[in-house]
C-alpha cells in the first residue's frame, strides 16, 4: 500500500528527531515541521491506528517495524538526493527542499539506478 506523502513525511521526521534527540514526542514533531499541535495529534493517531507507530504512557513515540522501514527508505532517499543536488551546485536549503519533493515520487527502480550510479 502506498502511503500518502504526508504520512511518509511524519515517519521520516520521527526518525530524524529520534536520531537527533534520542526520543520523540509530539511537540518535537510540531517544532520540527512547524505544524499545529492538533494537526500533529491527528496524524499521530492515524499512524498509530495503521500500526506505523506506538506511543507509551509518557507520550514517547516509537516507530514499529513497518514504520521504521518506510522512514528509513524515505530518509535514505532524502539524504542521497540532497547530496547529489548539492554536488551539482544547488544551494543546501534548495537541495534539501527539492529532495523532499522528489523522494516521495521517484520510483524504486529509478532510485536504485541513481544509488548505483552515485556509488561508482
Amino acid at each position: 500500500m502506498k502511503l500518502l506523502e504526508s504520512a511518509e513525511n511524519y515517519l521520516e521526521t520521527i526518525l530524524m528527531v529520534r536520531e537527533e534527540k534520542g526520543s520523540v514526542r509530539a511537540i518535537d514533531i510540531v517544532n520540527h515541521l512547524g505544524f499545529s499541535k492538533p494537526s500533529v495529534s491527528v496524524a499521530m493517531k492515524q499512524l498509530e491506528t495503521n500500526e506505523y507507530i506506538t506511543r507509551d504512557e509518557d507520550g514517547n513515540i516509537f516507530l514499529t517495524a513497518g514504520g521504521e522501514e518506510i522512514a528509513s527508505m524515505i530518509y535514505e532517499r532524502h539524504k542521497l538526493l540532497t547530496e547529489i543536488f548539492e554536488n551539482m551546485g544547488v544551494p543546501h536549503e534548495t537541495a534539501r527542499r527539492d529532495a523532499c519533493k522528489v523522494e516521495h515520487d521517484i520510483s524504486e527502480e529509478t532510485f536504485e539506478c541513481i544509488r548505483k550510479h552515485h556509488n561508482r
